[in-house]
């Protein structure tokens, strides 16, 4: 008998996900949004990002954790590896090897994952996903299969898949073990900056967000969760009580587009330690544009996503002295549009 998928991360959980994965990605680079030391980086917030923000006298440090330059350039590197690597530990990975539906970012770090431990992936994409990421797909020595015109197409030939083959069905966020492999970004924060006070961290289906707030919370750090207007699963979950399906429409939808949040988010979620924040695709925009006009960072909707959620009317706003890190969570973007 299989035995029940678990409801709930522990730091335990992130701590054996930090051996598991250890030399396996690379550690994440925190850096000072302005000018000085880690110690004493000015915290730039304004209203609004036509003149570029100002120095916020109420926020002593704003930090980025540059995650974007992790292996295929999301962190979903860390989910996929500990996923991975769990299963070969225990002997439970089958020859017919790891299978996932996503053209995204998530089916990019699995098979990439895959490739590290020489085991066989499948990824199943709809017949329209564009020819540059099945190609990169297959870079990384991924079977590709193109099923269907929607998405929903090609996930069901993937769980038909996994029936046929007993193929191990991986998952861009739903799973504790891809989770805590995403909590391993806030242990390493820690390691550089012990002091922060709060991490901030776009939410989409939430597993970087149970992932980083698990670990936020047992080390007593605030966890900002923010998400765009209308891409709300998190919020929607916490005010219902459960997960619900939302509606999905907003710039970030192709990272940050989840229907539901997750049951490990929501547990997450339930800590005194947690603020959740809602942005404008506006916010998010103006946010992007000035990562690359003032910093030269180019970065996803999604990634951007955070950052919005401390700037701008609406947003988080830190304490006097409050040092603030903000996860840059992935580049997998297209420099057309900046």
């Amino acid at each position: 008998m299989t035995a029940p998928t678990p409801t709930e991360l522990t730091y335990p959980d992130i701590e054996a996900a930090a051996a598991r994965i250890a030399g396996r990605v690379r550690p994440v680079t925190v850096a000072p949004a302005q000018p000085g030391t880690l110690a004493e980086a000015a915290s730039p917030t304004a209203a609004t990002w036509s003149s570029g923000p100002a120095e916020d006298p109420n926020a002593s440090g704003l930090l980025f954790a540059l995650e974007f330059m992790q292996y295929t350039g999301t962190f979903k590197a860390r989910g996929a590896q500990n996923f991975i690597q769990s299963h070969l530990a225990e002997g439970t990975f089958p020859e017919a090897g790891v299978t996932i539906a996503s053209g995204g970012n998530a089916g990019l770090a699995c098979a990439w994952a895959a490739r590290a431990a020489q085991v066989p992936a499948t990824v199943f994409l709809p017949t329209t996903a564009p020819s540059v990421k099945v190609e990169r797909l297959r870079s990384y020595g991924a079977r590709v299969e193109l099923v269907g015109s929607e998405f929903a197409e090609a996930a069901a030939a993937c769980h038909a898949f996994v029936a046929s083959s007993g193929a191990l069905a991986s998952h861009a966020y739903d799973h504790p073990l891809i989770a805590a492999g995403a909590g391993t970004l806030m242990t390493e924060i820690l390691a550089q900056v012990p002091d922060l006070d709060t991490v901030v961290v776009s939410v989409g289906g939430g597993g970087l967000f149970a992932g980083v707030a698990t670990a936020a919370t047992y080390h007593g750090v605030r966890t900002v969760a923010v998400e765009p207007e209308n891409c709300r699963a998190l919020s929607a979950a916490i005010e219902a009580g459960e997960p619900v399906d939302v509606t999905v429409d907003s710039v970030a939808s192709d990272s940050l587009g989840a229907r539901r949040a997750t049951p490990l988010a929501l547990a997450a979620a339930r800590s005194d330690l947690v603020t959740s924040v809602l942005v404008s695709d506006e916010a998010i925009i103006g946010a992007r544009q000035h990562l690359w006009d003032q910093h030269r960072l180019a970065v996803e909707h999604a990634a951007a996503t955070a950052l919005a959620g401390v700037h701008g009317s609406g947003g988080y706003v830190p304490a006097e002295g409050e040092k603030v890190g903000v996860v840059l969570c992935g580049a997998n973007t297209s420099l057309g549009d900046l």
